[in-house]
């Protein structure tokens, strides 16, 4: 079991025997320590289910930020992470690769992002349209208050910190994205989710008048040299509960 495993397994081992499942940064700082942890900022990010600790996984509890330096142990793993789906054969293109010396200069999620753009991977899968003329935001951080649910939970967000890879909007449709590299099998809901809510939030305020919202998962692996790239869309079908993730379409791309 990794450093960063035991650390969560003991938050976990702690908050129940308080019966408690909220606990702040102060305790992961100190239980980071107890374990030679050097990054306890890092210790409550674990992006899909590989990472778990086997306690997580017997007892079924998922882990997610609530602002302020909290965060909160949620039971139910399958209303928090979700499976890849099957590309299928159809929806797989040998895309040809405009080469640049920093396409794959580094494995940074910017990069990623930055080479899906580049090569109109993206308009390609969003918009069925290369030349399509498409505004786009790079990284932000920003913070907002929200209540939302994961199925049966509640769940209350105080000032809550996120990080928006890159956001993508034409003709009033706002997709965000986000950017990993390999090929996990799942992946956590609340890194689509939260980028999905707070425009939700202000397009319910009549903040910005946006007609759709939705979210994107980018994936770049190398396979026999290969760079190859798959790319989920995905919205909620009840903006307000997190476990209702549907697929809109995906697809592969070989660069060739």
């Amino acid at each position: 079991m990794s450093k960063k495993q035991q650390v969560a397994t003991e938050l976990l081992q702690y908050c129940l025997s308080k019966n408690d499942f909220i606990f702040h940064n102060d305790l992961v700082k100190k239980v980071s320590l107890k374990y030679g942890f050097g990054n306890p900022f890092d210790a409550t990010k674990l992006d899909d289910t590989s990472k778990f600790p086997s306690l997580m996984k017997d007892l079924d509890y998922f882990l997610i930020h609530i602002g302020n330096g909290y965060h909160q142990f949620v039971k139910g793993i399958n209303n928090g992470f979700h499976k890849f789906e099957p590309i299928p054969p159809e929806n797989k293109f040998r895309w040809h690769y405009r080469k640049s010396i920093l396409n794959e200069f580094d494995t940074s999620e910017s990069n990623i992002l930055s080479v899906v753009n580049n090569q109109r991977i993206i308009h390609h899968f969003l918009y069925g349209d290369e030349d399509k003329s498409v505004n786009v935001y790079f990284p932000r951080r920003t913070k907002m208050s929200f209540e939302y649910n994961i199925n049966t939970t509640h769940i209350v967000a105080t000032n809550l910190q996120m990080e928006i890879d890159m956001t993508m909007e034409a003709d009033g449709v706002v997709t965000t994205l986000e950017g990993k590299n390999k090929f996990p099998d799942d992946f956590a809901v609340y890194q689509l989710y939260h980028p999905f809510l707070y425009y939700h939030t202000l397009q319910q305020a009549n903040k910005l008048n946006i007609k759709i919202t939705n979210g994107c998962y980018l994936l770049r692996h190398h396979i026999d040299g290969i760079t190859v790239l798959r790319i989920f869309l995905y919205t909620f079908s009840n903006p307000l509960d997190m476990s209702s993730i549907k697929l809109l379409k995906n697809a592969e791309y070989m660069l060739v």
